[in-house]
């Protein structure tokens, strides 16, 4: 059952969520990796606007839904999947199950920059599990200005790589296998962009920026337009997802 995704729940029924979550014990996505400073975009039109709707704070700490953002079957990842005809975000043309970062309480939208005095880090563990089938790109993380993306960490078939706005991709897996998680960290400070992919550095990038902001999750990069069936999906799993700005 499907209820309203968009903004909050009355007081009353979040708490009622909230007691009856707490007598499961840990049966959330929520449980997995903290929810507070992020904001859900789901690939459904509950309210009916012709676009993806929205899951803020404090509905999104014990919120699933079992086709698009849930606890894996071991209880160890959460699982965002996405298929080639769902609604998609204002100016975008690919649907996505995907997390935006907010600031801490998800009241308030997320702004740094890479040259701002501080170090911005987004360490996460995922894996790829499912493609669509005509054009199988996934993206699974980002970082985001005000227009447009400045990152992403995207898998076109087998290869796995850092797509840079501006500047030339950087290759983290050429055999990248479905289902395979992989360790990620990411470290924007002192107006440069640093990769660490399995706990080795394979980028460093001078860029300074600001608006930025993390994303992640699963944005497909594919739709009908592309020759792909409607239900035809990607998907992605998350084990770790940390962000700090120190």
């Amino acid at each position: 059952m499907r209820f309203s995704y968009r903004y909050l729940l009355p007081a009353a029924l979040c708490f009622s969520l909230i007691a009856v979550s707490i007598s499961w014990g840990k049966n959330h996505a929520g449980d997995v990796f903290t929810l507070l400073i992020w904001k859900l975009t789901i690939p459904f039109d509950d309210d009916g606007d012709g676009r993806a709707d929205e899951v803020t704070q404090p509905t999104l700490r014990y919120f699933e839904d079992p086709d698009f953002f849930h606890l894996s079957k071991e209880k160890d990842a959460v699982v965002f999947r996405v298929r080639a005809g769902d609604p998609t975000t204002k100016n975008s043309k690919y649907p996505r199950s995907e997390l935006r970062e907010m600031k801490k309480g998800g009241e308030e939208k997320a702004s740094w920059g890479t040259n701002d005095g501080k170090v911005h880090n987004l360490t996460i563990e995922a894996a790829i599990n499912a493609l669509p089938k005509e054009k199988p790109h996934v993206v699974c993380a980002q970082i985001h200005d005000s227009k447009d993306d400045l990152l992403m960490v995207r898998l076109e078939g087998e290869k796995l790589f850092l797509e840079r706005n501006g500047a030339d991709d950087v290759m983290l897996d050429d055999d990248y296998q479905l289902g395979e998680f992989f360790n990620l960290m990411i470290i924007c400070d002192n107006g440069r962009i640093r990769a660490l992919f399995e706990r080795k550095q394979i980028m460093e990038w001078k860029i300074e920026r600001d608006g930025l902001y993390f994303k992640a999750g699963c944005y497909l990069q594919s739709n009908p337009e592309k020759g792909e069936k409607p239900d035809a999906f990607g998907e992605v799993a998350i084990r770790k997802l940390y962000v700090t700005h120190k």
